[in-house]
C-alpha cells in the first residue's frame, strides 16, 4: 500500500489541500516524524484522532515544534502531551534571541515484512493549522523513498530531522514548560495573522450544561454526595464534566470509562478546560495515580489488585462515564471502594426504565435530565428526519429470540443477500444526504454491504476490528468527502465525534433503546462546516415487537401502546420528522398489547431490555405494583413464573416466603429497613451472621450514602454522631434491628432473629443456595430504597402507590408565592361518595388557591373532586362534583383519625386502586366504623385491607380559587 499518490507538489487551496495527502500517510506509516514552526489547536484536531490511532497499531511517532514568536498555541501542546503519554516522543525547540525556527517537514515510513522500506517526505511551508491544512495556498514538495531505490537521499533528509530533534535547544515537552510558555505568551500579542489564526475563545457552557451546573451545585448544597445526569448524545456530558469539576474545584479527579477513544476525547477536554492541571492514565499500560487528574480504564482499574492498592478518599470528585455500564462487576467493585466528595454520573439513557438500576448506584439521586428532543428545541442538536422502512425482505417472526436478541449467525445469513442490499440501497438514494454511517450486525455483513455499494459507483469502505482501512482512516475520508459511506460494526456506538455525518443507515436490530438513540445520535451534532440542517435517519424495520423500540425512544413514551397511538395521529413538528410505513404500525396494533397484566408487562419490559429486568426496573417502568402482587403473590413469584429455564433462580422456591414477607413488602415508615437489610447483604450474613456492632457500623456507612434520607429520618440529636458511638449503636438496635426481628401479625413467624450478639436470618439456607439468595435480597433492598426515595423526594402529594411529578408553577406578574399557593389538582382520582370507586393519579392539573391558603404545604396538599351522594347530609354537606382539599397521612401527621372525614383507599382483585369518603368512628370493641351523613347508605366496618392516606380539610368554593 503506498503512502501516497498522485503529484509530488501540492499546491495548496482548495483544489489541491494537504490534509487528505496528510492523513493518508499517517493513516499507513509504521514511523512518523514532524518538524513545524507552528502548532495551532485547529490544526492539530483535524490530524489528532490519526496521530492517536497510529499510536494504537504501534507505529512510532516524533514531532518537534518551537516557541518561534510564540505562535504555537498552548492548548495545542498539551494534547501534544496526551499523544506523548502514549508513547509518541514530543519536543519544543527553544529558539535564541533574533533566531528563527522556520522547519516544515512530514516524513512517514513504512516497514514491510519482507520487504524493503517505502516512504515519503513532505516538505514545504505548511505549518500544523488549519488553514495550512486546507484553504491557505501552501506548496509542498514530496519526496519518495520507493522499492529498490537507493536510500541515500531520503536518509538524509531523516538524518536532519534527527539533528533538529536531538539539538540541545530542543527539550522533551512537559507540563512545567507548557505553564511557563502559557504565562509568558499572555504578557504579549503572538502575531497569530501570519498563520491565519486568531486566539479562541474561552469555553463556556451551552444552555443545557448551565442548567446542570446550578443543579449539581443545589444538588452538592443538599448535600448529595452522589448524582446521575442524564444529556442525550450530542449534548456535551464531557464538557459538562469538566465545567463541573472547575465550580467544584476538585483537586484529585477520577474519570472512568470503557473504551480507550473516550479517556483519550475526554483527556482533550479537560487538557482544554483546566489548562494547569497535569493528567495521567490507569490503563494496561500505565498505571499513573497521582496526576490531578487521573483517566482509568475500567477493565483495569476495576480489578481488586489495583483498586485495593488505593485509598478510598485517593480522589475528591470521580466522573463515571457511559454509566449505563455501570451495573457490571469491575464497575460495582469501583463503586463500593471510592468514597469521594462526589460522583458523578453520565449517561444518555433515555428514560428511567433503563435508569432503574444505574440510578440506585448514585443513591437515586438524578440531578439533571435532558433528552433529544430537549437538544434539538434548545438548538445544541440538529433535528432529525426518520425513515422507519418495512424490511421486507426478511421475516423476523420465524428466527429464534432468545434474552432479547435474534440468533446473529441467521441474521447474517439473511442481512448479506442481493435481494436485501437492493432494498436497502433504493430507500437510500430516496433519504440519503452526503456522508453517511451505517450500522451493520456483522463483520461478513459490513464488508457484504461495502463491496456490494462500491460495485454500484458508491464510494463505500466497511469499518471494524479487522478492516484494512483504520477507524480513524475512514471517518477522516468521510469527512474530507472522498467516501460517501461507511459500514461499520460496533465502532462508533459510543465515543465518536464527527458533526459531519448527516445521514445514519441502520441495517441491524438494535436490542434496546439506549443503543438506537446512541446510533441516532452520532448525527445529530451540528456542523456549522457544512451547514447540516438535519439528519436523516433511514432505518430497516422487521415485524417483531421488538422493533417497538424505535418509535418508544423518539417519542419518550415508556408505554408502547401510547407510542402506537402517537403514531397513528401524528403531530407535525417542525424541529422533527417521523415516518413509519403504514404496515408497520397495522403489524404492531395487531399484537394486542395488554399492559394491565404483569406478566405481560414484565416479557414486554425484558425484551427491550435485553435481560430479565430487576425489580427496581420493574417499579420504574410505570405498572402499579399492587397490581403485581394482587395478581402474581411477590415479585420474585412472577419471576419464576416467566424464567422457567432459569435453575439458578429456581432455586429460591423454597425461600419465596422469606423473601416476600421478610424482605420485599417489610413495612416501613422510615427507610430503616431497607438500610438494615442493604447493610445485612453487604456483611454477606447468609454466610456469616455479623455482629450488631458489625450491622451498626455498616448500616451507618449506607445510610450516608443518602444524606436526604440521613437528614429526613435519623433524629437530629443523632446526625452528627460518629458511626462507632455507643450512642448510635443503641439507636440502631433499639430500632431497625428490635423491628426487623419483630413477628407481624399476618406472619407465620420473625423472619430474623438476634442470637449471640449477631443478627440471622431465621430461614435455614443451603449452602450452594447463598448466592442466588443474597442477589435476590440485595434486589429487593434496593427497590424498597428505590421507592422510599422516589416516595419522600416528590414535591407533590402521592395519594396513590406510585409517585407524582410535580408541575411547574408560573406566578402571574406582581403575586408573590407567600400571597398564593398552587397545588395539584387530581380530576381522575374521583373521591367517591358512596361505595369505593376505582380512580387514578395518572393526570394532574394545577390549582391556585388565594392568599388565606399560604400555608399550605404543597407537598402535604392536593385536590380531588368528590363523587357520588352518600357524604351530601348533615350541617356540611358533600355533592356530587366538589371540589376537596385533602391533606395527604404521613408517618410525620398521622394523628388520631377518629371523628374525621377521611379518604380511605383499597385494591380490587385486579391491583386498581378505589377511593372512598367517610367519616371515622371507633366502636366499643375497638373496630373502626366508616359512616355516612347520607342515611341511605349504611355504615362499613374497616378491614385490613383498607388505608387511610387523606383527610379531607375543606370542601372548596369559586372563592377559594384564583
Amino acid at each position: 500500500m503506498k503512502l501516497a499518490e498522485g503529484p509530488v507538489l501540492i499546491s495548496g487551496g482548495l483544489d489541491d489541500p494537504f490534509l487528505p495527502k496528510l492523513r493518508q500517510a499517517i493513516n499507513r506509516a509504521t514511523h512518523i516524524e514532524i518538524s513545524v514552526s507552528f502548532i495551532q489547536q485547529s490544526g492539530l484536531n483535524l490530524i489528532f484522532d490519526a496521530l492517536s490511532d497510529a499510536l494504537e497499531r504501534d507505529a512510532s511517532i516524533s514531532i518537534v515544534t518551537s516557541d518561534y514568536l510564540l505562535i504555537t498555541d498552548p492548548v495545542a501542546l498539551r494534547h501534544l502531551m496526551i499523544l506523548q503519554s502514549r508513547g509518541a516522543k514530543t519536543k519544543i525547540f527553544i529558539c535564541k534571541r533574533n533566531q528563527s525556527f522556520h522547519m516544515k517537514t512530514y516524513i512517514f515510513v513504512q516497514q514491510q515484512s519482507g520487504l524493503a522500506d517505502i516512504g515519503s517526505a513532505f516538505i514545504g511551508s505548511n505549518n500544523i493549522s488549519k488553514a495550512a491544512f486546507t484553504h491557505a495556498f501552501e506548496w509542498c514538495l514530496r519526496y519518495d523513498l520507493l522499492p529498490n531505490q537507493d536510500p541515500k537521499e531520503f536518509n538524509h533528509i531523516r538524518q536532519q530531522f534527527l539533528q533538529i530533534f536531538n539539538h540541545s535547544q530542543a527539550i522533551e515537552l512537559s507540563d512545567a514548560f507548557i505553564n511557563n510558555y502559557a504565562q509568558q505568551r499572555k504578557l504579549c500579542k503572538p502575531p497569530l495573522a501570519i498563520v491565519n489564526e486568531v486566539e479562541p475563545e474561552e469555553p463556556v457552557p451551552n444552555s443545557a450544561q448551565a442548567e446542570a451546573l446550578i443543579a449539581l451545585a443545589d444538588t452538592r448544597l443538599a448535600k448529595q454526595s452522589k448524582g446521575l445526569v442524564v444529556l442525550a448524545t450530542g449534548m456535551g456530558k464531557t464538557w459538562l464534566a469538566a465545567f463541573d469539576v472547575l465550580q467544584f474545584k476538585a483537586k484529585k479527579v477520577l474519570f472512568v470509562a470503557h473504551r480507550e477513544e473516550i479517556l483519550i476525547q475526554a483527556e482533550r477536554t479537560f487538557r482544554t478546560l483546566l489548562p494547569q492541571s497535569t493528567t495521567g492514565h490507569f490503563n494496561a499500560n500505565t498505571k499513573v495515580v497521582d496526576a490531578d487528574i487521573v483517566f482509568a480504564s475500567i477493565q483495569t482499574l476495576g480489578k481488586p489488585e489495583y483498586l485495593n492498592k488505593l485509598d478510598k478518599t485517593h480522589f475528591d470528585y470521580v466522573i463515571v462515564d457511559e454509566f449505563h455500564h455501570a451495573g457490571a462487576v469491575s464497575y460495582q467493585l469501583l463503586l463500593n471502594h471510592f468514597t469521594p466528595q462526589f460522583l458523578l454520573g453520565l449517561t444518555a439513557t433515555p428514560e428511567r426504565t433503563d435508569q432503574a438500576d444505574i440510578l440506585s448506584l448514585c443513591d437515586n439521586n438524578l440531578v439533571f435530565e435532558r433528552n433529544i428532543i430537549d437538544g434539538i428545541e434548545s438548538g445544541i442538536l440538529v433535528p432529525f428526519h426518520y425513515q422507519g422502512i418495512k424490511d421486507e425482505t426478511v421475516d423476523y417472526r420465524e428466527l429464534p429470540w432468545r434474552n432479547g436478541k435474534f440468533d446473529p449467525q441467521q441474521l447474517v445469513n439473511l442481512f448479506a443477500t442481493q435481494k436485501r442490499a437492493k432494498h436497502v440501497f433504493a430507500h437510500w438514494q430516496t433519504h440519503k444526504q452526503q456522508r453517511t454511517l451505517a450500522f451493520c450486525v456483522s463483520k461478513a455483513h459490513a464488508d457484504f454491504m461495502a463491496q456490494w455499494f462500491s460495485a454500484r459507483g458508491i464510494k463505500a469502505v466497511s469499518v471494524h476490528s479487522d478492516s484494512e482501512v483504520r477507524r480513524g482512516e475512514a471517518l477522516s475520508q468521510l469527512n474530507a468527502g472522498e467516501i460517501e459511506v461507511i459500514f461499520s460494526v460496533d465502532l462508533f456506538n459510543e465515543g465518536t465525534d464527527l458533526p459531519s455525518i448527516d445521514t445514519i443507515l441502520i441495517l441491524r436490530p438494535t436490542e434496546s433503546k439506549i443503543l438506537f438513540l446512541q446510533q441516532l445520535g452520532r448525527g445529530l451534532r451540528t456542523s456549522p462546516e457544512t451547514h447540516k440542517t438535519f439528519v436523516s435517519v433511514i432505518d430497516f424495520i422487521g415485524n417483531h415487537i421488538s422493533f417497538l423500540n424505535r418509535p418508544m425512544a423518539l417519542l419518550q413514551t415508556a408505554n408502547a401502546n401510547e407510542a402506537i397511538k402517537r403514531l397513528n395521529t401524528p403531530q407535525i413538528d417542525s424541529k422533527y420528522l417521523i415516518n413509519i410505513d403504514p404496515e408497520l404500525i397495522d403489524f404492531w396494533q395487531q399484537l394486542k398489547l395488554d399492559y394491565t397484566k404483569a406478566d405481560q408487562q414484565y416479557q414486554l419490559l425484558k425484551d427491550d431490555l435485553g435481560h430479565r429486568p430487576s425489580a427496581t426496573e420493574f417499579y420504574y417502568s410505570g405498572y402499579v405494583w399492587s397490581k403485581m402482587t394482587k395478581q402474581n403473590g411477590s415479585w420474585f413469584e412472577l419471576v419464576l413464573s416467566q424464567e422457567k429455564q432459569d435453575n439458578a433462580l429456581h432455586s429460591l422456591t423454597p425461600y419465596l416466603s422469606f423473601l416476600s414477607l421478610g424482605v420485599e413488602k417489610a413495612t416501613m415508615t422510615k427507610c430503616f429497613k431497607a438500610i438494615l437489610l442493604e447493610a445485612f447483604v453487604e456483611l454477606n450474613g447468609l454466610s456469616h451472621p455479623p455482629t450488631i456492632e458489625a450491622v451498626c457500623l455498616k448500616s451507618w456507612q449506607i445510610f450516608k450514602r443518602y444524606p436526604k434520607l440521613w437528614i429526613q429520618d435519623v433524629k437530629a440529636d443523632l446526625q452528627q454522631i460518629d458511626a462507632r458511638s455507643p450512642k448510635w449503636h443503641k439507636y440502631w438496635l433499639a430500632n431497625p434491628i428490635t423491628f426487623l426481628c419483630k413477628q407481624d401479625k399476618s406472619d407465620t413467624q420473625s423472619w430474623f432473629v438476634v442470637k449471640d450478639d449477631r443478627l440471622h436470618a431465621n430461614i435455614d439456607v443451603k449452602v450452594d443456595d447463598i448466592a442466588v439468595m443474597s442477589s435476590a435480597m440485595r434486589e429487593l433492598s434496593e427497590l424498597l430504597l428505590a421507592r422510599y426515595s422516589q416516595r419522600q423526594s416528590s414535591s407533590t402529594p402521592a395519594p396513590t402507590s406510585k409517585t407524582i411529578q410535580s408541575n411547574v408553577v408560573t406566578l402571574p406578574i406582581g403575586v408573590t408565592k407567600d400571597e398564593q399557593t398552587s397545588l395539584s389538582y387530581y380530576p381522575d382520582l374521583k373521591i367517591a361518595c358512596g361505595h369505593f370507586k376505582t380512580g387514578t393519579d395518572d393526570n394532574s392539573d394545577t390549582l391556585t388557591l388565594n392568599s388565606t391558603f399560604s400555608k399550605l404545604d404543597p407537598s402535604i396538599y392536593f385536590i380531588a373532586p368528590a363523587s357520588g351522594n352518600s357524604m351530601n347530609g348533615g350541617k356540611n354537606p358533600i355533592e356530587d362534583g366538589d371540589l376537596l382539599l385533602l391533606e395527604r397521612i404521613t408517618a410525620l401527621n398521622a394523628g388520631s383519625i377518629t371523628g374525621k372525614i377521611i379518604a380511605i383507599e383499597i385494591q380490587d382483585d385486579t391491583g386498581n386502586n378505589q377511593y372512598l369518603l367517610r367519616k371515622v368512628n371507633k366502636l366499643t370493641n375497638g373496630q373502626y366504623q366508616l359512616n355516612a351523613h347520607n342515611p341511605a347508605y349504611s355504615p362499613i366496618l374497616a378491614n385490613d385491607s383498607m388505608q387511610t392516606f387523606a383527610r379531607l380539610k375543606q370542601v372548596l368554593d369559586k372563592s377559594d380559587l384564583v
